[in-house]
């Protein structure tokens, strides 16, 4: 008995150490930065057992099967129609400004499309000013109304979107609404669903959180984009999500999320409904892909027109397209670069990137609210500014709400917008998307924001954060740790 209690032992102990040997190397032949794969060893071997089963929850990026098979499927189609796409020559740029220049050829050569010229484009600061022109465009709408977001909370204005959208529906426009299962998770539990359906809207529920699937897909794997494409002729991105801030959020603490929406007409709406219809096919494994442009649709000449190139991220689309975007930026910058974002945990490139701009002249501003609804990313970022101080760069704390504008102006020229904060879950695992813009006069609009954002920011001081508790920068380097997790 007591031999085959030994054996046992030695099995087990074999075993373990085999699972343990095992997780190692396939992390190791994992192709990511080198911190995120010791970050992920160090918790392995400190934290065995719960370390091998984070990691399987969260570690890689799985998709699951179906999707990445239905991901896999639609791309030779959709290479295709971006091929014959580019038969209409009258819409794509043929040049850009000296600090857009090789932004956009980067664009193009990763993701096989250039620069669409001649959009007309306003930007929307106000949540209001958003959402009731939403409204007022989807009861335009003749053909079809297509929606992603990753929130949609009922109450105030956004139930006058919803209304829109039903009373669409109802008169023979085509409605699709994809919704993300964990950041529309109240959504789904009102009444709204079955309302919109009973209209003929068709609703889905995008990368469904289920314990059951817990091991064949990655659940905290996002769709983070907000997109509206009205009648392959209008649309809407930004970094608001489908909420009222009045009703969103109240007892968080944080105040009301501060928020832009860009509102577009023009042949960039083509370039994002190829990206709606992309993520409805993975989802649903219904192919949609949007008709060409109309050959009359670009009243707006290039001289008064903007040029957009449009990033999507993901599963699926060229892999850290939207990292590669951000330092071409941040490396471009010859007199200011200004960067607002929630969520600052940038990658080590990035890091050095906004460093040394900062080093080499470049007037650097940071814009991060004082206070926003993560405790884990807050301490983590706070681990970066030391850093970011003593190179240079000006951080300041915007104390008027929760800043969620996810923006970028290099030069007051190039300007990028979107849904994308700079940490790792948006530059590498979710659904993303960002707007690059090459034009002054946008660059104006944005710049003004950034300076009103400024003007109800506090600038941190160098000095006065050397001097903080001891026992502040010990919790900023814990989770610092962690940052490449996050």
């Amino acid at each position: 008995m007591t031999t085959l209690y030994t054996v046992i032992n030695w099995l087990l102990l074999f075993g373990y150490w085999l699972l343990i040997a095992g997780v190692t190397l396939r992390v190791m032949m994992k192709r990511r930065a080198v911190p995120s794969a010791m970050a992920w060893l160090l918790v392995i071997y400190i934290l065995p057992l719960v370390g091998i089963i984070t990691y399987l929850l969260f570690g890689e990026l799985n998709l699951g099967k179906r999707r990445a098979e239905r991901s896999k499927a639609l791309w030779p189609s959709t290479a295709k129609w971006i091929e014959d796409l580019k038969g209409c020559h009258h819409i794509f740029a043929s040049e850009n400004s000296e600090v857009a220049r090789s932004l956009f050829k980067l664009c193009e050569h990763r993701q096989g499309m250039g620069g669409l010229k001649g959009n007309q484009m306003q930007l929307l600061t106000s949540s209001d000013d958003a959402l009731r022109a939403l409204v007022r465009d989807i009861g335009l709408a003749q053909n079809n109304v297509e929606m992603v977001f990753y929130i949609w909370q009922t109450g105030g204005l956004v139930d006058q979107v919803a209304e829109a959208l039903m009373a669409a529906a109802r008169r023979g426009v085509r409605c699709r609404l994809m919704l993300d299962s964990a950041g529309s998770v109240d959504f789904f539990r009102s009444p709204y669903p079955a309302l919109l359906r009973k209209a003929r809207v068709k609703v889905v529920e995008a990368l469904h959180v289920s314990l059951l699937r817990v091991f064949l897909r990655r659940m905290d794997l996002r769709q983070h984009r907000k997109m509206v494409l009205i009648d392959n002729y209008v649309a809407y991105t930004g970094s608001m999500n489908m909420v009222d801030p009045r009703f969103f959020k109240q007892d968080a603490g944080v105040g009301q999320w501060i928020d832009i929406m860009a509102r577009m007409e023009g042949p960039v709406a083509t370039a994002m409904g190829i990206i709606f219809s992309c993520d409805w096919e993975i989802e649903t494994g219904e192919r949609i892909l949007p008709p060409p442009p109309d050959v009359n649709i670009m009243p707006f000449e290039q001289a008064t027109g903007h040029t957009i190139q449009v990033i999507a991220s993901g599963p699926g689309f060229p892999e850290g397209v939207i990292h590669q975007a951000l330092l071409t930026s941040i490396y471009a910058a010859r007199e200011q670069l200004v960067m607002t974002t929630p969520y600052l945990v940038p990658s080590d490139d990035l890091l050095h990137a906004i460093c040394t701009a900062a080093q080499r002249g470049v007037e650097v501003h940071i814009i991060v609210p004082r206070h926003n609804d993560s405790m884990l990313v807050g301490w983590a970022s706070r681990a970066f500014l030391a850093e970011l101080l003593e190179a240079g760069v000006l951080i300041h704390q915007f104390e008027g709400g929760l800043l969620h504008t996810k923006s970028v102006l290099v030069d007051g020229q190039l300007s990028l917008v979107g849904t994308v904060n700079l940490d790792m879950r948006s530059l590498w695992l979710n659904f993303e998307i960002t707007l690059v813009i090459d034009d002054d006069d946008f660059g104006s609009d944005l710049a003004r924001v950034q300076e009103d954002y400024i003007a109800s920011s506090r600038l941190i001081e160098a000095k006065v954060w050397s001097k903080r508790p001891y026992w502040q920068r010990l919790v900023e380097r814990l989770f610092y740790f962690f940052s490449p997790l996050l």
